[in-house]
């Protein structure tokens, strides 16, 4: 129910890295006011051992709120118990605001210590809310009598009166205990299992000696494996890792193909070894745990637990979407196969092609047919240029303005605040971008909020948003370049962050990306729509030694490549790890799942030279994170996005009134209305699948 309390919860059990920290004796920050530029985190003062007693400290007065709501001997209205549990637990979600992205961007042993003390107690204070049959009584009561609420407050209470019962409220204590101790065990479970995929993907190094062995990576990725060497004390050197700027090049460019076989391994076998690290029965019994939970609910799986309150709404629905996908995916990735594996030929080689040569070769038939590599249009993409090309669009788009500033305190050096203002300078909030990354950061890509928008108790919350990610550094003498694959992922996470600064919701619950999961990912894939549209590179895409604007010839090879290798990237992106992962939540009995079993099953459904991308033991997104049963989101909401910019190519790239519409209706909404009747407020009809498919080539 608490979606502030469960996100807290979820990134207690998801990531976790290793560092030294500092023991610190001075005050707690978290128990005073902030008197910082719009009130931001001052990450100053802000130490490690803080974070324990202010959750501790943050639980304790929620109690004492809720027990308040409790015992109030007043007839239950909206105002005296939702508005009330609404606004409670402030200093919770201020401490547990800043502790995740503590725990994402700059962890240590101690923050991993802290999470496993902390992520059960978090499960538990959560089980007392929602399974109080008292406060659960006083939500019914203003559920079976809404009288004249406005339709926020409406969706409000149905909202949490739907979370109580998918809560447990509804059980008996018998089963009540169960569900606690369920949630007790996948608390530490996900947890157990995001620290196993960090400590063996922090574990890998691959030095190399001989530069002849590393022949076809480019100059950057070669620079930055030997000053990576030279941080490790492995003079004339060089070092690569697990983490996606060092593993993604070698896949991509290194002619070695056994070094491309030995990364792509180490890679998709993360917690499969068989070791203190093996993540297969954690897996097996997270699948049977949540199955368990569902069954105690009355849902008969975790898939349908979930999808229910999805716009998918069941799991025959998604199945019925993906088999739409793969049917003609199949086709082209096969296409895709064969003419890879014939370059293979055309080259005196013998050997089938396998999932560690497909990145490597579709590279080399990207450059044959269309003249197009990637390390041609790095130049281009400068890391700061392509930030004020976002900035850009969405002044043009919305007419909002950045002003960076320098007096709002960072966590890290590398870490950049803007101030986001209307155009007529007035204030929507604050964003921090966090791009490069380090050995006490997780991995990916990734929009959080420090603080979400709202307007509960007559007191006005503007939001403080943040853009993480892991990009490549800058180099001696070089600039952070760009792929053109990192400048859509700027450009995606960037939809995130306006989806939280857009935010113009009166209740927490409600704000920003709190809403549908496969509904979110809308506003971030239909960001993406610019970031390589030829008006847009012009905007931005300037060489970064001459200042030149990307050549329209070069620009034009973007556009014919597009709908290059979309068969390789459905299947293996998107349709397959949806398929596993339904796999894994769809199941109507509680059993032991064996992973190779799973994974032998729906590895028939793709031809081998793909394989499995997201390998089970890896994949936090769907054990440690908010995915569960959802993975198909991604491709879900790329059926919104691609139809959704249908509605800017019919009227203008940079139409007002159509960024205004979009804006209205499902930027600022958030989670308070249904997306649906959203989605169809800005476009006016239900979405159509046929831009997606259109877009990916599967027509």
């Amino acid at each position: 129910m608490f979606n502030k309390l469960i996100l807290l919860v979820l990134v207690l059990l998801s990531f976790s890295f290793g560092q030294e920290d500092i023991k610190i004796t001075q005050p707690n920050p978290f128990f005073i006011e902030w008197e910082t530029p719009f009130t931001t985190p001052p990450f100053d003062l802000i130490h490690t051992d803080h974070f324990k007693p202010a959750l501790m400290e943050g639980m304790k007065q929620q109690k004492e709120e809720i027990n308040a709501i409790i015992n109030n001997k007043e007839k239950p209205t909206f105002q005296n118990t939702l508005e009330a549990m609404e606004i409670s637990g402030a200093l919770l979600l201020k401490v547990g605001n800043v502790y995740q992205h503590y725990y994402s961007t700059q962890s240590s042993p101690e923050i991993q210590q802290i999470s496993q003390e902390m992520s059960p107690l978090l499960s538990a204070h959560n089980d007392d809310i929602n399974l109080n049959p008292k406060l659960f009584q006083r939500v019914k009561a203003v559920y079976d009598d809404m009288g004249k609420l406005n339709p926020e407050q409406k969706r409000l209470v149905e909202r949490y009166y739907k979370d109580f019962i998918r809560s447990g409220a509804g059980l008996n204590d018998a089963d009540k205990e169960k569900f606690r101790k369920i949630n007790e065990e996948l608390s530490l479970l996900t947890l157990k299992f995001s620290q196993n995929v960090l400590a063996e993907t922090n574990s890998f190094e691959l030095v190399v000696e001989d530069p002849a062995e590393l022949k076809g990576l480019p100059e950057s990725a070669l620079t930055a494996a030997k000053e990576s060497a030279k941080r490790k004390g492995y003079e004339n050197k060089y070092l690569f890792t697990l983490h996606a700027p060092s593993y993604r090049p070698v896949i991509q460019y290194a002619e070695n193909r056994e070094l491309r076989e030995k990364m792509f391994n180490a890679y998709s076998n993360r917690g499969n070894h068989d070791n203190e690290f093996d993540n297969k029965d954690i897996i097996s019994q997270i699948a049977s745990l949540r199955y368990q939970r569902a069954k105690l609910l009355g849902y008969k799986s975790h898939a349908d637990y979930v999808m229910s309150e999805y716009m998918a709404k069941n799991p025959e629905r998604v199945y019925t979407f993906l088999n739409k996908l793969q049917e003609p995916a199949n086709k082209l990735a096969v296409n895709e196969a064969a003419q890879l594996q014939e370059m293979i030929s055309r080259e005196g080689k013998d050997f089938e092609l396998k999932p560690w040569d497909w990145p490597y070769y579709s590279e080399k038939l990207k450059k044959e047919k269309y003249d197009l590599d990637e390390e041609e249009l790095r130049p281009y993409f400068k890391l700061e240029n392509v930030l004020n090309g976002v900035f850009a669009v969405t002044g043009k788009l919305y007419g909002i303005k950045f002003i960076e500033r320098k007096d709002i305190v960072v966590y890290n050096p590398d870490v950049k605040v803007f101030e986001v203002q209307e155009e007529d300078g007035r204030h929507i909030g604050i964003i921090y971008f966090d791009y490069f990354p380090r050995e006490n950061k997780r991995a990916g890509a990734w929009m959080m909020p420090f603080r979400p928008q709202s307007k509960a108790g007559g007191k006005t919350v503007t939001p403080i948003v943040m853009n993480c990610g892991n990009l490549n550094k800058p180099t001696e003498g070089k600039p952070a370049l760009l792929t053109l694959g990192e400048v859509q992922t700027i450009f995606h996470e960037f939809g995130h962050a306006l989806h939280g600064l857009f935010s113009n919701v009166t209740y927490p619950t409600f704000a920003g990306t709190s809403v549908a999961w496969d509904f979110v990912e809308l506003p971030s894939q239909i960001m993406e729509n610019w970031a390589d549209h030829p008006e847009v590179l012009r905007m931005f895409a300037k060489h970064y030694e001459t200042g030149e604007i990307m050549p329209d010839e070069l620009i034009a090879r973007i556009q014919k490549a597009k709908l290059f290798n979309k068969g390789y990237e459905t299947l293996g992106t998107y349709v397959i790890p949806s398929l596993l992962d339904l796999k894994y939540h769809d199941m109507t009995e509680d059993k032991k799942v064996s992973v190779k079993e799973v994974e032998d099953e729906i590895s028939k459904l793709v031809i081998p030279q793909i394989g499995l991308r997201y390998r089970s033991t890896i994949n936090s997104h769907i054990f440690a994170g908010g995915y569960s049963a959802g993975y198909y989101s991604y491709i879900w909401a790329e059926v919104l996005d691609a139809d959704a910019f249908e509605a800017f190519v019919e009227t203008d790239l940079f139409n007002r009134e159509t960024a205004k519409a979009f804006r209205e209706n499902i930027l600022s909404k958030g989670g308070s209305d249904d997306p649906l009747v959203l989605y169809k407020k800005f476009r006016g009809k239900e979405p159509s699948v046929e831009p997606l498919m259109k877009r990916r080539g599967l027509l």
